[in-house]
């Protein structure tokens, strides 16, 4: 019975060492800083971006999704990244002008990032490692992988670049 219970305690103290998804913070693609906190009470997409992928045509419909429900206390954020085949190779200015040039990009856009490797930011510590998150380990396998937050701050579940942005596992939780 000794041995159950402190296994137990154990695991609850392993479960409350995930860190605060609001205590994160990020530089937007204008150079400022980012807190986390002021997402509180809002559904947030975390996705990582590129410029030169195939799926770059997704930021069409991440906006249009951004749109159909900003109103509902829904925010995206997208990470420009060049991890994966320098997709990504421009500077913010560039990154900024193309996506608003090319997709009328409203939502938020931060500075480009890792998101994987030895400099991975700290947000997609976050949004990978279980130990952090107290969900579930993942990795960044390509450009436009979606991460989902509740408006409490909580890992709810990571989709994969095919999975398009109305994908109706994405409208469900945003429902």
């Amino acid at each position: 019975m000794k041995i159950i219970i402190s296994f137990l305690l154990l695991f609850q103290i392993m479960a409350t060492n995930a860190q605060n998804f609001y205590e994160l913070k990020a530089e937007t693609i204008e150079g400022e800083t980012f807190s986390f906190e002021q997402l509180k009470g809002k559904k947030v997409m975390i996705v990582n971006t590129a410029s030169k992928c195939g799926f770059t045509p997704q930021y069409e419909d991440l906006e249009k999704l951004y749109k159909a429900y900003k109103d509902k206390k829904f925010l995206i954020i997208g990470f420009p990244a060049n991890n994966f085949l320098r997709q990504e190779p421009g500077t913010n200015e560039e990154i900024k002008s193309f996506c608003q040039r090319n997709y009328g990009v409203s939502f938020i856009m931060m500075a480009k990032i890792n998101v994987k490797g030895k400099e991975i930011h700290p947000v997609y510590q976050w949004l990978t490692q279980k130990e952090k998150n107290g969900v579930l380990d993942s990795k960044v396998k390509w450009n436009f992988q979606k991460y989902m937050i509740d408006e409490n701050g909580n890992f709810l579940n990571v989709f994969y670049s095919k999975t398009k942005p109305f994908d109706e596992a994405i409208v469900k939780l945003l429902k």
